[in-house]
Parts: C-alpha cells; structure tokens; sequence
C-alpha cells in the first residue's frame, strides 16, 4: 500500500476511533436499540396479515420482500421475508437468482432434540416458476426444516424479522442491516452486511442449544477449485481466479464475535447431495466438534456457537460478513483519443478528492471498486468491520431513529425508505478514485442501461441531500469527460469515467436538468470555489443547447430534441421547454452570483415563459406543438437516414401524422417536469402556479386509474396491470391520439409517479398526491413484487429515487447553505421531517409557525428561517 493510501487510511481510522463516529452527538439508546419493532408507524390489524403502510409484512405479503444490505457500489445480498438470503451478487453485477445454500440453523438439545433452519417457511413461488424447479430445485436448502412463522419490518438501513414455532422453546429475532451514514460516503459504501440472531428463553427451565452458520463455498465458480479458510470466528470462501480472468478472484468472509464460537466444521467431501446431507446430520445433533477446514476442495464450513440460556435469558449472535473482489472485465462507452478540450480528466472542475492524490488516480482498463483501493485484501475489510462494528452500528441507527421520528404519512415514509435501498444494490458503482457511476436499473444478470443516464437521474433526489459529494462527482463527469468543446454532452457516461466520444444525440431534458442540479449542488455545498470553476463549461452547454435546439432564440425548445423516452420530440412541448426554461433561470442565478452577464438567458426567460403559458397550454394542461417542417432540422419525409428508420408503413403515417412517437394534444405526465426540478434545485417555480397546478390536476384526473383491467398496454405491462392501479405516462382526453405515439406512453413508471405526487404535494395538492403514492405502494406489498425493488428497465430503477422529493413536497423543507437559511412550506400543518445538508442531519419541527431544528449528527447553520404564509 502507498504511503498516501496508508496516510488516507490512517486518517479515515482516526475518524471512527475510540469512541465511534457518533460520540459527538450522543443518542440514548433504549437496550440495543433506540427503534425496535412495535414502534412501527403502520399499525397492525389484528387477527390479519394485511400490510400496513410502513408496518409489518406476514403471511402472503412475505413472498417476494429481499431487503438490499451491502454498501455504495460495493455489491450485496438480500434478506428475505423470512430470514433466507439471496441475490447474492458481489461480482459488481446484479445476480438476482443467485441463491447460494447459505444458512443459519439452531440445534435444541435436551429429551425433545430438535433443529430447524432459522427461517420461515419457503415461499410457494419457490417450489416451482424459478430456474430449476423443474429439477427439484437441487442444490437449495427447501427441503430443511424451518420456523412455522415470520414476521418482517423494515427501518432502514435495519430490516428485523420476528420468527416463532412451537416446538423451539426460543424467541427468535433476526436483526439485518449495513452500515448507512449521511455524509459518510466511505463508510456506507464497505462490502459488508452483518445479521443479528437474538434467542430468549421462554421456557420454565433452562435450555442448551447449538447455533450454527453454514454455506456452501459459492465464490468457486466456472469451474475453479475453491478453498475455504479459518479466520477468526470463522471462515472465508475463496475462489483464486484464473489467468486469463482475474475477475474471478473472490472472497466471502463469514464470522462472528462471539467469544465462544470456537469451532468451526468443514463439510463432508462427497458428490451430489453428500456434503449438506452430512451438514445436516451434524447440525441436528448439536455437534461442535471442529473438523476442519482442513482440504482445498472442502465443499462448505460451519461455524458454531454454543447456547445455554437460564428461563428469562436472552442472548444475541452476531454473524459478520465481508467480501472482497478487487478486480473485473467491466468497460463501457468509447473513449475519445484525442481530448478536444482545455480539460484534464483527473482535475476537472476541482475534481472531488477522496483520499487519493492525483498521481494515484491512475487511469484503469477495467473498472476497480473504491473499497479495493481502500483494503488491500479480505483480512484488512474482516479486521476493520470487526473492530469498527460497534461505532458504525451506533451511527447507521442514529439516521434511522432521526429517519422515523418524521411524523409524516406513512405511505410516504414507506415509498422513500424503500427506494434508499437502491443505494445498496449494483445499480449504483464507486469506481477506484471514488466517484460515482451508476447503471438505469438491473437486468437478471448484468447492469441495465448504461452510464449514469442524465435523463434518468435527473429525477433521483436522494443522493444530493445524503450523500452531496457522489452527487457533485456526477456533475464533475458530465460537464467535463462527457462534454465536448463544443457544449454537446454524451448522456450516457463512460466507465471507467473517461473522455467520451460525442456521435449520438445530446438528451434535451438530461443536458438541461445538469444545468439545474449544479444550481443544486451549489445551493447545497456552498462551494464557490466549485461553482467559479464550472461555470464556463455549463456555459457552454447552455449555448449548445440553445443553437441546437432554439437556433431562432424563441426561448423554446423546437427542434427535434432526444429524451428520456428514448425518442426525440419534433416541435416546442410543454415537458423540455419546461427544463429549458428552469436551466435558463439557473443561468441566470448562477451567473448574477458570479457577476456573469446573463442579459441573453434573461430574454430568453421571458419569452419562453410567454410561449409556453400560450401557445403550449390549452387552458387545462400544456401540451406539444408538433413540427417538423419550417425547421433547422430536415423533415424526415426528405431525409434519407429518417426514411431508412421508417417501415413502408410507418412511411405513410408520416405523411399523414407526422414524425413516429410524439404526444400533441395529450396530457403527459412529466408535462411540467422542468417546474418540479426547478424546486428541487433550490428554485422557485419557473411558471405560473395556477397553470401548473391545472396540469397537475388533470395528470391526477385523466392518467391516474384505480383499475387498469380495461387498460390497453401493448408495451410492457407487468409494472401494472389487471386489477392494480397507477399513473399512466400519458392519455388524450380531448382526443387526437397519434396511431404510434411515443412508445411508452401505456406504460407505468413510479419515478413519475412519485415526481407527479411530489408536484402536487408542493402546490397543495396533497390528497390527490397521496392517492397516487397509496395506489403505488398497494403494487409493492410483497404478494406479488418486492417492497424494495420498483423495477422499470430493470430493477431497482433509480428513477424512482423521485420519491425522496415528496419530503420537501409535503413541508416545503429546503436549507440552502449558500444563504444559511431554513425555508418552510408546510401543506400538512404541523409536522416534525427529517433533514440532510452537507454538513449535517437531523429533524426539523414545525409547530404553531414556528420551527425549530435538532441536529443529530455534523452542524447545520441556520442563520434565518423563511416560512411561506398560507
């Protein structure tokens, strides 16, 4: 390791020494926590195992819930409604069928010996419509006894799950969680996860018991030897990779802390069902003799804890896990050979530093994950999840107990909470230097869409708040890998992070919503340094966009332009001219700031206001004006690469029509995306707030159905469909539908859904907001998805990181750094939300107009409070 690693390393220990991160802001913890179960905002109903927003999840509603635990780009498993695990997936790739014979059991002795897996029971979609089932489901531990019953509750970063059965004389809780700490982006993103199993004797006498943790060696995989090694209170599945394939190479720690498990059992070597037969049998008599490992090609291990608890006694185990997989193929995007711009790579934009100095941000071929530049193998992540467990614990429940205290509806705190876990999954990567990248979504097996997609994340809101320095490291990459001399940025970004080539479309509403969120960032950070030395390449951008698509300065965004739907709109539309206008308000904010002149966006400004609230707004909701003739752009009836995309018969549409895949007249959804964004940027609206309010209203009365049975989707219908609800991306209520309108308009998308909701919340609309994210939620109520994965191109879409936004929607919260002032907008009265700056979290309280704000960890300088009068 280099002196500056070594030097970095030292000094992210010293942070988190004696004491933990938490010592500076004390919290009174109740027993081992401070927020257990029956402290949960959705009460349960007695005698039923309906789901409650934000309660429990039994019964039927434990089928699907996979509850994410791992770290930012770090890779992870999940914890399912029962206590089983999955989804392991630590090769920096998603593996959502990947579930390893992995395992805790507990061995009651005494005249009624029994042993039982310490899950509930499987699900019924287990037993048959996965891979395998038709071969009985080989390999898998089904076939195992387990607990009659299970109860799940999530509190983010923390998921518990309540487990019973008659004949084990022990209550039995399960405890799942990663480390999860705002403004503590290295922390959060360890390759880690750790599972508390808690025993209390509830018998009359005392009861002796052996607990076990067991897994196959599943890192040994595409035919390599695998070996499985002690280490303290444990053992470590190793796979050494091969030559021609170092990405191989894999480690999965697994141990405890406890000072009694002394032992660990490597398996029975043996074919086929041999080696968990043999686990098994020693599992059921209790045994702890330790047999091993003692071979290379040991099939699995166990590791022992020994249990005699007096009646009244309780005792808690803690299973530590850590992986660690330095090295991978994964490289996407073209890099451009030759830079055509004043821009360095390792310093653009006074590139965020994590801890590395410049000469170590050496470029790579294959994408590396920051942990590997952090820890040089798997002894130094098991050693330092060890020895910090205590103090990062501490810290992880601080922000969940701040998180909870918020006494907004429990819908909303569900939606939000849910979608952090995103954030632990590999849609998120943190390549070696420590900048952030990030896929759409997941495919089964690999990463879905590619490159941190501008339009996609224009509507994630989370990360900006909790974690704001991943978040500027997004802009960094835009503004200068992926932006040429010429302002036009590439929307999707190379990895690793590197100079893009420019031969696709720029995305209207990705390069605009940038030009917003560095208004973000600024208002967030208060980095002036930052804010002076982006400046000039969002300048840049701005006057791109302003040449390509609004060449006759009509303050209107007309010539076809690319967007998040995959297509591109011919002719002004209510949707980019929207962020058109809000980046043009960012300009104009930023350049006043720096004493820029902004004279030119200024006109702009206001004449795309006029326009749009004119021309593009039929006096109940904006719509598109579509063009294609009179244009800069050449009509695709006359030109030659648009007519070889066109069928005969799609040619003879266009005739009639128009360009494939507009909207016209009807009502979007993301009509006034660009107004939404704006507030979320630290703006004020862009447009008229009466207009924007009737567009909401009509999204609210024309897209959103209680019932989609009647509902005609040829598109991709499974987000929802049949007897469910949701918010259609868009209808024609008043008529004119194009045969082939843009090609997901049928569709369901919660990352509108909840932008929609957050809208409305914001403009008093509070009901009908809440419809929406009730109908949503009521989709994800673990009978048929997972609670945790609102899947869109993939699974957990980050899209739907939208949700974060309805905490402002609701209160008006909004602490701009820049001005040190709290804003407040309460449309739910009096309320008590949590808050997340740059430099601090912790709870604001609203109560008979005045506010008063509990810092909970960090600082939070409020030097005014602004609160908007009803």
């Amino acid at each position: 390791m280099t002196k500056t690693l070594q030097k970095s390393r030292r000094s992210f220990i010293k942070q988190i020494g004696a004491g933990g991160l938490a010592a500076a802001c004390p919290v009174s913890l109740s027993g081992r926590d401070a927020y257990m179960p029956g402290q949960e905002t959705g009460k349960m109903i007695p005698g039923s195992d309906a789901h409650t927003y934000n309660g429990f999840y039994q019964k039927d509603h434990l089928s699907r819930v996979a509850f994410p635990i791992g770290g930012i780009g770090a890779g992870m498993f999940c914890l399912e409604g029962t206590g089983a695990l999955s989804h392991m997936s630590i090769y920096h790739r998603p593996e959502v069928f990947n579930a390893p014979a992995i395992f805790a059991a507990i061995a009651v002795k005494g005249t009624n010996p029994v042993a039982k897996v310490i899950e509930g029971p499987v699900p019924e979609w287990k037993i048959f419509g996965q891979r395998g089932a038709a071969n009985g489901a080989s390999g898998s531990t089904y076939g195992l006894p387990r607990f009659r019953s299970a109860r799940f509750l999530a509190r983010f970063p923390f998921a518990t799950i309540d487990l019973a059965d008659k004949e084990i004389p022990l209550k039995t809780t399960l405890t799942g969680w990663s480390p999860f700490i705002p403004n503590d982006e290295d922390h959060s993103s360890m390759p880690v996860g750790a599972l508390e199993y808690t025993f209390k004797n509830t018998a009359t006498k005392t009861v002796e018991a052996v607990f076990s943790f067991n897994s196959r060696n599943f890192v040994a995989r595409n035919e390599q030897q695998g070996t499985i090694k002690k280490t303290a209170g444990g053992f470590i599945l190793s796979a050494a990779g091969k030559n021609q394939q170092p990405e191989l190479r894999a480690d999965f720690a697994i141990y405890t802390d406890d000072p009694s498990a002394t032992t660990e059992r490597g398996w029975f070597r043996g074919r086929g069902f041999d080696p968990l037969t043999m686990a098994w049998g020693a599992i059921a008599r209790g045994d702890t003799a330790d047999t091993g490992p003692a071979a290379d090609d040991i099939p699995g291990a166990s590791l022992l804890v020994p249990l005699k608890l007096a009646p009244g006694a309780t005792k808690t185990i803690r299973v530590l896990m850590a992986w660690y997989v330095p090295d991978t193929a994964m490289h996407f995007g073209a890099k451009q050979a030759e830079p055509d711009k004043d821009c360095d790579a390792g310093n653009c934009c006074n590139a965020i530093d994590f801890g590395l100095e410049q000469k170590e941000k050496k470029e790579l071929p294959n994408y590396k994950p920051w942990y590997s530049s952090f820890f040089k193998n798997i002894e130094e992540v098991t050693e330092y999840w060890r020895s910090h467990y205590t103090a990062l614990r501490k810290d992880s429940a601080l922000f969940r107990d701040s998180f909870y205290s918020s006494t907004l509806p429990p819908e909303v705190m569900e939606a939000v909470a849910a979608n952090l876990t995103i954030l632990k999954t590999p849609t998120v990567q943190r390549q070696y230097d420590g900048r952030f990248w990030a896929w759409e979504g997941c495919s089964d097996d690999n990463g879905c869409c590619h490159g941190s997609c501008t339009h996609v994340w224009n509507y994630a809101q989370a990360i900006p708040h909790l974690f704001p320095r991943l978040e500027r490291s997004l802009r960094n990459t835009e503004f200068c890998e992926s932006q040429d001399n010429k302002g036009h940025q590439t929307f999707r970004s190379n990895l690793p992070i590197s100079n893009a080539t420019h031969t696709f479309h720029a995305a209207a509403d990705g390069q605009l919503g940038g030009i917003m969120k560095v208004h973000r960032e600024w208002r967030i950070s208060n980095d002036g340094a930052w804010l002076r030395k982006i400046y000039p390449l969002v300048k840049k951008s701005i006057d791109y966009c302003i040449d390509t698509w609004d060449p006759k300065e009509k303050g209107v965004v007309e010539e076809p332009h690319h967007n998040t739907y995959d297509i591109e709109f011919w002719g002004p539309d209510g949707m980019c001219t929207s962020f058109y206008l809000g980046a043009l308000q960012a300009m104009i904010l930023m350049g006043k700031h720096l004493r820029e002149n902004v004279s030119r966006y200024e006109a702009l400004l206001q004449k795309g206001q006029q326009y749009m609230q004119t021309t593009l707004y039929d006096g109940e909701y904006f719509i598109q004006q579509i063009e294609w003739n009179g244009l800069k752009a050449r009509s695709p009836l006359e030109d030659p690469a648009a007519k070889s995309s066109y069928s005969s018969e799609a040619f003879e549409l266009l005739k009639k029509e128009g360009p494939k895949y507009q909207y016209g007249k009807g009502c979007l959804s993301d009509g006034v995306l660009g107004d939404w964004i704006a507030r979320m940027c630290g703006m004020e609206g862009i447009l008229d707030p009466e207009k924007v309010t009737s567009h909401l209203r009509s999204v609210h009365q024309y897209n959103f159905k209680k019932n989609l049975e009647d509902h005609v989707n040829p598109q991709r219908p499974t987000y929802a469909m049949g007897n469910e609800g949701g918010l259609l991306l868009c209808s024609w209520p008043k008529g004119a539908k194009l045969s082939l309108p843009f090609i997901y308009s049928n569709e369901v998308w919660t990352g509108i859904e909840y932008q929609v909701a957050a809208h409305l919340m914001l403009m008093g609309q509070v009901q009908q907001g809440l419809q929406i994210v009730k109908t949503c939620r009521d989709r994800y109520d673990g009978r048929i998805r997972n609670p945790f994965n609102e899947y869109e191109c993939g699974h957990w879409y980050a899209r739907a990181m939208s949700s974060y936004g309805m905490l402002q929607g609701l209160t008006g919260l909004r602490y701009d750094a820049v001005e040190k002032t709290l804003y407040i907008d309460s449309k739910v009265g009096d309320f008590t939300c949590f808050l997340s700056t740059a430099t601090g979290y912790g709870t604001v309280t609203y109560k008979n107009k005045k506010a008063a704000v509990k810092v909970v960890r960090g600082k939070i300088e409020v030097d005014k409070t602004v609160i908007a009068q009803a």
